[in-house]
Order: C-alpha cells, then sequence, then structure tokens
C-alpha cells in the first residue's frame, strides 16, 4: 500500500503534467469549453491532494529544484491558500531563476480572489519589480481594476513593471491612461511598443497605434502573430488585404498570408485557400482559415482527410534526434479538398465578398457572445478580441482564466 509520501509525490506530478497541458491548450485550436473545464478539474482535484502536504511542506518545496514553472505553480497555490510567507520564499527564488515566473503567475490566477487582497496590494507597494509585476498581473488575472496605481506603474523606470502595466492597460479596459500608452509607441524596446500599441488599439486608438501594430506584424519578430491578429482584426477588409500585400518576402510569408486572410475574414479568400489546401506544408492551416471565415464544421460536414501518405512530422523514435517539439499545426485536421470544394459550391452564395465574417457570420456582440460559450480556444481568442474592439473601454474576456470562474462570468 502506499505511504503518504508516495501519494503526494504523485499528486504533484500529475499536477504539473497536467498544467503543461492546460498551458498548451490555452490557445489551441481543438480544445472546447467543455475539455478545459475538465482539464482544469482535474488539475484542482490534484492540488487538493497537495493540500494534505501542510504539515509536511518539504514534500512540495522538493519539487522546485527542477526549477520549471509547472514545478512552481502547485506550490505557488498551496502557499498562497497558506497566507502565511511561503509565497515571498517562492518569489525569492524566481529571482534567481527568471523562468519559472509563469508558474507563480498563474496561480495568482488560479486561486480564489478571496486570498489574495492585502498580499496583492503589499505586492504593488514593494519596491522588488517582480513583486510589483506578479500584482499587476494578479489584478489584470482577476479582472480588477489597479485605479491610480496604473498610472504610477505605466510610468516605472523597470521595463518588466511598465510593460505588465501597458498590457494590463488593454485587458483592464482603461481608456483614461490612453495617452501614456501613445506616448510609449515610440519606445525602441520591441516590447513596449508592442503592448503599448496592443492595448492603445483595444481601445479605440485606430491610427498611431494601429499603424504601430502592423509595423510590428510586417516583420519577424516575438509577437508578430499577435501583432497580425490585432491589427487584422481591427482594421476593415480593404486595409487588411494592403497589410496581407506587404507581407511578400518576409521569412514565412506564404503561410503568414494564409493565416491573416483568416483574421481579415473577407471570403474573397476561399478559393484561394482551397487551392493552398494541396500543399502539405499549409494545408491545415488553410483549412483553419477557410473555417474562420466560414464557419465549416469539420466533423458535422465530414470535411476533414486522412494524411497525405508520405508526409512525416514530429519527433521521431531516434534516440538521437534533439527535435522533440510537436508540430505547430499537429491538432489541426487535414483537409479533404474535393469535399470542401462542394460545400463552398452549396454554400458560398451566402457569403458577401468585402464583408468581414467570424466562423460564418459577421462580426457582432451577440455571435462573439456565443463563440466565447461554444467554441475552441483559439476561436475564443478571437471572440473575446472582435468583443473588446467593438466595445472599448470594456475588459478584455480572459480565455485563460480557471473554467469555473470563466463560466461565472459568462452568465
Amino acid at each position: 500500500m502506499a505511504n503518504v509520501s508516495q501519494v503526494l509525490d504523485e499528486h504533484c506530478e500529475e499536477a504539473k503534467f497536467l498544467w503543461l497541458q492546460r498551458a498548451y491548450a490555452l490557445d489551441a485550436p481543438h480544445y472546447s469549453p467543455v475539455q478545459l473545464a475538465n482539464l482544469d478539474e482535474r488539475l484542482a482535484a490534484h492540488v487538493d491532494g497537495l493540500r494534505v502536504a501542510e504539515e509536511d511542506w518539504s514534500l512540495v518545496e522538493a519539487g522546485l529544484d527542477a526549477g520549471g514553472p509547472e514545478d512552481y505553480f502547485p506550490a505557488a497555490v498551496l502557499a498562497l491558500e497558506s497566507q502565511d510567507d511561503r509565497f515571498e520564499k517562492l518569489i525569492e527564488c524566481a529571482k534567481a531563476v527568471p523562468e519559472v515566473v509563469p508558474g507563480l503567475i498563474s496561480a495568482l490566477g488560479w486561486v480564489s480572489a478571496q486570498f489574495l487582497g492585502g498580499r496583492v496590494q503589499a505586492m504593488l507597494d514593494d519596491v522588488s519589480p517582480l513583486k510589483q509585476k506578479l500584482g499587476i498581473a494578479a489584478c489584470a488575472l482577476h479582472r480588477k481594476d489597479l485605479g491610480p496605481v496604473l498610472d504610477r506603474c505605466l510610468e516605472s523606470q523597470v521595463d518588466s513593471v511598465r510593460i505588465r502595466a501597458l498590457r494590463a492597460a488593454g485587458e483592464l479596459g482603461r481608456k483614461d491612461v490612453m495617452s501614456k500608452l501613445q506616448a510609449a509607441l515610440a519606445d525602441a524596446k520591441p516590447e513596449v511598443c508592442f503592448w503599448a500599441a496592443w492595448s492603445a488599439v483595444l481601445l479605440g486608438d485606430r491610427e498611431r497605434a494601429l499603424d504601430t501594430l502592423s509595423s510590428l506584424a510586417s516583420k519577424p519578430g516575438q509577437r508578430q502573430m499577435q501583432a497580425l491578429q490585432l491589427a487584422l482584426q481591427a482594421k476593415d477588409t480593404k486595409a487588411g488585404h494592403e497589410l496581407l500585400l506587404q507581407l511578400d518576402g518576409i521569412p514565412n510569408a506564404l503561410r503568414i498570408r494564409i493565416i491573416g486572410s483568416g483574421y481579415v475574414g473577407d471570403p474573397c479568400y476561399v478559393p484561394w485557400l482551397i487551392d493552398q489546401m494541396v500543399q502539405p506544408a499549409v494545408a491545415r492551416v488553410a483549412a483553419e482559415a477557410f473555417v474562420n471565415i466560414t464557419g465549416a464544421d469539420f466533423n458535422l460536414d465530414q470535411l476533414e482527410s486522412l494524411p497525405p501518405e508520405d508526409f512525416e512530422e514530429g519527433p521521431t523514435e531516434d534516440p538521437d534526434d534533439e527535435n522533440v517539439e510537436l508540430p505547430e499545426d499537429i491538432a489541426l485536421p487535414w483537409p479533404d479538398v474535393e469535399r470542401i470544394q462542394q460545400w463552398w459550391q452549396t454554400n458560398g452564395g451566402r457569403f458577401q465578398p468585402g464583408q468581414r465574417y467570424f466562423l460564418g457570420e459577421p462580426v457582432s456582440v451577440s455571435h462573439c457572445a456565443r463563440i466565447l460559450r461554444e467554441g475552441f480556444q483559439r476561436q475564443r481568442i478571437g471572440a473575446a478580441l472582435n468583443l473588446s474592439l467593438l466595445q472599448p473601454g470594456t475588459p478584455l474576456f480572459l480565455t485563460s482564466a480557471p473554467a469555473w470562474r470563466q463560466q461565472r462570468w459568462l452568465k
């Protein structure tokens, strides 16, 4: 019979594994709200199992030596709920290993707000940049307004604090700080510039901030695809076409233009997208863009095909092969081009070229709200962005929040 230590170790390992699985699921093309809720219930059950370790914190703490964010998440949840100084100790450890900070931030978003009140205020008032960043993130993740603290953090001399504050401005719908966001658009640091433009566009700036975002979308960089999505969703279809034409000559231009056409949402792209589906390298992203425009259901309409016989992807069985990353498109279905052509011949007449469509319908508040309730995670991200673009100044719906909190917000 397993002893307590073995049971706790199993709970700890499962919690880490499920946290990593959840991190992947948050922007995956095939996770529905029901699947995310099931994943969160499993993760919550293992964290709950760890709560018996309160009398032997060392069993949980021992796993921190590995130094990954997944190791810090369960420990941070327990530390936050304990209301003692253990979370402070985790922050001190994270200062030396910055790559674990996402685990701390995730825990701040996971726990109930009742465990955060005084602690978050203390972090915001602290001189430590990391604590200030964590405090801003906690408020943003729970969609709690920072009040005048946000103004102060937007003027911070520490990049990490300022960047998180710039992002929070858009997430929280703070139109009152628009002038500070616009002032940051000229910053030479790409992260500062991106989050200033991202938030300003969400909050209604369709001029300089949108131009800045379009420029970031037109060249390789860490935030290129995020910039591309928001820029294209914010532009009218004509301006969206023009931005896609500017992408010629950059790395992966064809792939990026295919993905971008789905964000523009103009059905004039559909015949071209169907043509791209014969190329294995881009077939699945072309199919996803087709769905983003038309709303076609690959399962219901039987539009999926088997992979090409000679197509190989993903990690090999060779122990010397260091590439263990999952291919970017692995969760997307392979398109049956003939059936898709037939679907378009049958359904294409109800789409008006030049108009923006999002999953088969013109963009509207009611349609986007339905996608938040029923769509897959990647679609829900698009729906959340559309809702904020339609109603500048409203908080951005957080599709990465714990499923039970999202369900409460949607009600």
